[in-house]
């Protein structure tokens, strides 16, 4: 029993809270097999059983405050919403107590204030990690810290007359990256990579030419940081990090998904020398097949996140293509029809592909 608690204790607190609800699944069943009369288990059996659950359960409820019941988990989705709206707003008090007495200080005192913020927000966000079992109050503090550094720096560059520059997304980046690897933070760790990705592409923009707040102009220049983004989890293992090496796949997914979609209504924005007609007609099977290779990926090697991004757009490449072919040409309620047949094809598509899954396939948290 040892070595099991010290075993468990060892992952993160999503792998605490899923041995958790086993055991919950074990408990129910073994009641159901005993109801039918196909097992009983002996007094000292069930005892046993019970005893090494119950301490089992108290350990990770001490190393990991896991929810035990349906009503934890509501609660404790409740105070997730709580801890992210709570920081949402110490985030935009401090924006909006920066800029109101402002203009009353000095250089010197703005400086000091601006560098003894961002240490204090960080140095606070550590203090409060090493406090909190929950993480509700660790993700209140690093987005405010996060909020504050990214703050601090654009007033630095206001007070020196620095010209804004894309470099500044790296230096944000890193302090996100600082502080999601740091607390175990998922929220910081998509800052981080929309950091990286907004970088990226305006780099790559800035070498073809554009200026650098232009790079939304050229939705390709996301690619190269996607795929990279995508790949991270299998090059770097993230098993140490409870949801990051989902959280990379989910935001890799959708950086490569969505210039796709949009370039397949605004073909001028592509870099291809085509006629924009060609180039949105291309995009939209280019789209079809990504979003379906991300569904079989997702299905294939368990990634709930890569194969339901990949179903959204499948739907709204296909749904888009229903409206430009037959919307003017066709009944409204035939329309509807077909659009409501298409789902239900959907649904028979999915539920095979959920069906040919390999049962013993490995799932890469």
């Amino acid at each position: 029993m040892e070595g099991a608690e010290a075993k468990a204790s060892d992952g993160t607190r999503q792998d605490a809270q899923r041995h958790v609800e086993v055991i919950e699944a074990f408990r129910s069943e073994l009641a159901e097999l005993r109801k039918a009369g196909v097992l009983e288990l002996t007094a000292v059996q069930r005892g046993a059983v019970e005893a090494h659950h119950a301490a089992l359960i108290a350990r990770l409820k001490s190393d990991f405050d896991i929810d035990r019941d349906e009503r934890s988990r509501q609660l404790s989705l409740g105070m997730r919403v709580a801890s992210f709206l709570g920081a949402l707003a110490f985030a935009a008090s401090v924006f909006f107590l920066f800029y109101q007495y402002w203009g009353r200080l000095g250089t010197g005192a703005q400086i000091s204030i601006l560098a003894s913020a961002s240490v204090a927000g960080f140095l606070l966000t550590a203090l409060i990690r090493a406090r909190d079992g929950t993480g509700y109050f660790t993700k209140l503090a690093a987005l405010v810290a996060f909020s504050c550094f990214v703050l601090n720096i654009a007033m630095l560059g206001q007070i020196f007359n620095i010209t804004p520059s894309d470099k500044a997304l790296l230096v944000w980046g890193a302090m996100a990256f600082l502080l999601a690897y740091a607390c175990d933070l998922r929220l910081m760790l998509a800052a981080g990579l929309l950091c990286v990705l907004g970088f990226a592409s305006a780099r790559i923009g800035e070498w073809s030419g554009l200026y650098w707040l232009d790079f939304g102009e050229r939705p390709e220049n996301v690619f190269p940081a996607a795929a990279l983004i995508y790949g991270v989890p299998q090059l770097i293992s993230q098993t140490r990090f409870g949801g990051f090496a989902s959280t990379y796949r989910l935001i890799g997914t959708l950086a490569l998904l969505t210039p796709m979609l949009a370039l397949s209504f605004w073909g001028q924005g592509s870099y291809l020398d085509w006629d924009p007609t060609t180039v949105e007609h291309s995009y939209q099977v280019i789209g079809f097949a990504a979003s379906a290779a991300a569904i079989w990926a997702g299905a294939r090697w368990r990634w709930p996140e890569t194969s339901n991004a990949g179903v959204v757009f499948f739907v709204i490449f296909l749904f888009t293509k229903f409206y430009d072919w037959w919307w003017e040409s066709m009944p409204k309620y035939l329309f509807f029809l077909l659009l409501g047949l298409t789902a239900l094809l959907a649904l028979f598509v999915l539920r095979r592909l959920r069906s040919a899954s390999a049962p013993g396939s490995g799932a890469s948290r």
